[in-house]
Parts: structure tokens; C-alpha cells; sequence
């Protein structure tokens, strides 16, 4: 394997552990709401930031979260830790520079494209397009190099 290719998924590796422990951390924190009024929790929370309850993004998000009930508040942590181990799985494999690790890579985050296209025509943003190129451009790469070697 050349040192270059090396390099890179390793540099891809740490990125699939950062998201991994956002989402077990978002994950536990969703747990622990269980039992709480998700509206208040919310509402605390702009509060604490400084943010406008007024503004129609900040009010749209408070009315959905206290229409949160604990089974969506756990459906939602275990999805999150499933995520989590997806990307857990992706990041180990580019670390220890398996092949497996590039195709679960390729496999999972060529599956996420369509979703993110979705997403760009529901409500663009410079970030979502950005975040789309990247990762096309990581399965892109990874399927040249796959098929490079075989």
C-alpha cells in the first residue's frame, strides 16, 4: 500500500471515531431525557444561549421538541448507537488499513448520498453541499483504489 493512500486513511480514520463519539454522547444524552419534559429542556437551552425563542427556526425546533415522547426519544438514541458502531466499524478498519474497512467506507457512506441529496433540495446550505462533495469524492477515491488493486 502505497504512503500516500496510507496517510490518507488514516486521516479519514479519526473523522469516522469523532462522529462515532458525537453520536454516543448525543445518544447518552437523548437516554437520559427520557423521563423529562423535552419542551422545558428545550426551552432552557435557547434560553441559556441567548437565542430568540421568536425566531421561526428556534420556535419550529422548540414545538417539535415537546412533541417528543420518551419511545421516539429512545428510538432515536438507538439509532444514534447504531450509527455510532457503523462508524466505530468504518474508523477501525481505515485505521488498521484493511480492505474491509475501504469497502464498509465505501458501502455506508455511498448509501448516506442519496439522503444527503435529499436533504440539499429540502433546504440547501453551502455545509450540506460541502459535506455531499467531500464524501463523493471519499467513495470515489476509495472505489478507484479498490479496483486499482484487484
Amino acid at each position: 500500500m502505497k504512503t500516500s493512500h496510507a496517510r490518507l486513511l488514516r486521516l479519514l480514520a479519526p473523522l469516522k471515531f469523532l462522529k462515532a463519539a458525537s453520536l454516543i454522547a448525543i445518544s447518552v444524552g437523548a437516554f437520559r431525557m427520557l423521563h423529562k419534559d423535552m419542551g422545558e429542556v428545550a426551552e432552557h437551552w435557547v434560553m441559556r444561549l441567548g437565542l430568540d425563542p421568536g425566531n421561526r427556526l428556534v420556535y419550529g425546533a422548540l414545538v417539535r421538541a415537546s412533541l417528543l415522547n420518551p419511545k421516539q426519544i429512545k428510538e432515536l438514541g438507538l439509532v444514534g448507537l447504531m450509527y455510532a458502531a457503523l462508524f466505530l466499524t468504518e474508523g477501525t478498519g481505515l485505521w488498521l488499513l484493511r480492505r474491509w474497512g475501504e469497502w464498509v467506507t465505501v458501502i455506508i457512506t455511498g448509501s448516506l448520498v442519496p439522503v444527503e441529496i435529499y436533504e440539499i433540495y429540502r433546504h440547501s446550505s453551502a455545509m450540506k453541499i460541502g459535506v455531499l462533495v467531500v464524501n463523493i469524492a471519499i467513495v470515489i477515491y476509495l472505489i478507484w483504489r479498490i479496483r486499482e488493486r484487484d
